[in-house]
């Protein structure tokens, strides 16, 4: 059709979708860890979600709740996630206890990066990953590979 944009406005190219036992739980969750905020529900017939959109600062992650029958199953079905999910935040502490605080398990602390970063990982109370981060230091290419030798044993 003339004039529809192959990439709509207000969805950045590359978007998450959430398969989740909960996926209004989770909604919540989101909301108060991240201060997420709901762009769309479309309910499923069962009461589930079946789909919905969030909005993260300038980022969008798309949801719904497990769907069996269709191949949908979350994390916690599938036995673990091999993804995680990075978000940068402007007080990773305050963001990565409020996470805890919200039934999320700690799986690493939170602590300065060789990168500039302070970061830690928590997984969610509905299996899904999440590393959490505030830039705290500019890091030159050549310092950032001093710093990684270092870290790694190397130098």
């Amino acid at each position: 059709m003339a004039g529809v944009k192959p990439i709509p406005d207000g969805y950045p190219q590359v978007t998450p979708y959430l398969c989740i036992d909960g996926a209004s739980a989770a909604m919540e969750f989101y909301g108060t860890v991240f201060g997420a905020t709901e762009r769309m529900r479309i309910p499923a017939p069962d009461g589930k979600i079946g789909h919905a959109e969030l909005q993260i600062g300038d980022s969008v992650i798309m949801l719904s709740d497990e769907f069996p029958e269709m191949g949908m199953r979350g994390p916690k079905a599938l036995g673990g996630t091999a993804v995680t999910l990075s978000v940068y935040v402007d007080d990773v502490d305050a963001v990565f206890d409020q996470a805890v605080d919200a039934g999320a398990k700690a799986l690493r602390p939170v602590e300065d990066q060789f990168y500039g970063d302070r970061s830690g990982q928590f997984e969610d109370p509905f299996g899904h990953r999440w590393s959490v981060a505030s830039h705290v230091e500019d890091v030159s290419p050549d310092e950032m590979a001093r710093r990684a030798a270092e870290t790694m044993g190397g130098g």
